[in-house]
């Protein structure tokens, strides 16, 4: 009998220990979740401060002298160039490139993360745009990627060629863009590629406006386009044209690289600021929360466009799951045409709810109920 008492001790003995190892109080068992942490978020800045991003479209044409001047303006603004689009006119070839756009833009390729344009796909599968910007141009099946900037997220998207890579809402780049807007909830977020969606020239360009849903569904505070060789600042608004001073997208066209001047004489809606007689570059500080933006023009000329604004929070978006493929580039590491991880995440421990009770004593057989 007292060997039957000793071994029913020791097994509630042994019960006590195992409810006391895996409850806390009352509040249920714990269950430690570990989650891997996936490679690093795509960065080109991680300066705390204010960063730089500069740039314009419709750049450099053989024989003219529009695009020297405004390579000049920014060899004297440092940070990271884009181009929108169509960098070397008529048609993208390499020769071009390296003819007409080197001499000029040229000196500032080691900064600059370009968007293609659709004198770019006059060249088959946009092969000299491609080839002149390497790696930094992305894969040359899709020309969309994305990277960090300080503390904005930057989204380079493709619509030179809408048969080869399409924007359709079930495109694979627009399926992409919703990914990496999931990947990337920055408080602050800027997109630029070549054609804009509205413009005080021609009627809106419906083929984008799946990109503009996405990204206004996100909170996107800035689109960058070009297409038109003038400048035009709109103030902020839905994919549907409507003024949104709260949420809304503020788009700038600035087509005003040097290669030629279009006049911008069919006001739009929201149209802020027009211009289609200035050659110049459009300034960009990206703060934390923040942005502001000036236009720069080239020697001579006086036209200006300058502000500032908040950024919108980011909205929450639903992500379409682990990228498959990642690019990198030396000294940095970019999203490239797959969706891109999410920021580390470090193991966290997961609470499980615990069973109703109707009594504040608990026994051991029932104060931990594993689910």
């Amino acid at each position: 009998m007292t060997v039957r008492r000793a071994a029913i001790r020791a097994a509630l003995t042994a019960a006590a220990a195992l409810v006391a190892a895996t409850c806390r109080d009352d509040r249920g068992p714990v269950e430690a979740i570990h989650v891997p942490a996936p490679a690093p978020t795509p960065a080109l800045a991680t300066s705390p401060g204010p960063v730089t991003l500069v740039g314009a479209g419709n750049i450099a044409k053989c024989k003219a002298t529009g695009d020297d001047a405004t390579a000049a303006l920014v060899g004297g603004i440092p940070g990271t160039v884009f181009t929108a689009g169509d960098a070397a006119y008529d048609n993208g070839a390499l020769t071009q490139y390296n003819t007409c756009y080197n001499p000029s833009w040229g000196q500032h390729k080691a900064r600059t993360q370009p968007a293609p344009g659709d004198r770019d796909y006059k060249t088959a599968n946009a092969a000299g745009y491609f080839a002149y910007f390497g790696a930094a141009a992305g894969d040359p099946k899709q020309g969309y990627y994305s990277y960090d900037l300080g503390a904005w997220h930057v989204i380079v998207l493709n619509s030179g060629s809408p048969n080869l890579v399409p924007t359709t809402a079930t495109s694979p780049q627009v399926q992409w863009l919703r990914a990496d807007l999931a990947a990337h909830p920055a408080r602050c977020t800027l997109a630029y590629w070549h054609h804009p969606l509205f413009d005080s020239k021609d009627n809106p360009y419906t083929t984008v406006r799946p990109l503009w849903d996405v990204l206004y569904g996100a909170g996107v505070d800035v689109v960058v386009n070009a297409h038109y060789a003038f400048y035009e600042r709109f103030a902020p608004q839905t994919p549907a044209g409507l003024a949104d001073p709260a949420q809304g997208i503020r788009e700038f066209i600035v087509g005003t690289g040097g290669a030629e001047h279009v006049n911008p004489d069919h006001p739009r809606a929201n149209s802020a600021v027009r211009n289609g007689t200035t050659w110049g570059v459009l300034k960009l500080t990206l703060d934390s929360a923040s942005y502001a933006w000036e236009f720069v023009p080239i020697a001579g000329q006086t036209f200006r466009d300058s502000g500032t604004a908040s950024c919108h929070a980011a909205r929450p978006v639903v992500s379409a799951g682990p990228d498959p493929t990642r690019t990198t580039l030396p000294g940095r590491t970019r999203s490239a045409g797959a969706t891109a991880p999410r920021a580390p995440v470090p193991p966290r421990a997961r609470r499980l709810p615990s069973p109703p009770r109707t009594s504040t004593r608990r026994s051991a057989s029932t104060a931990c109920v594993s689910r």
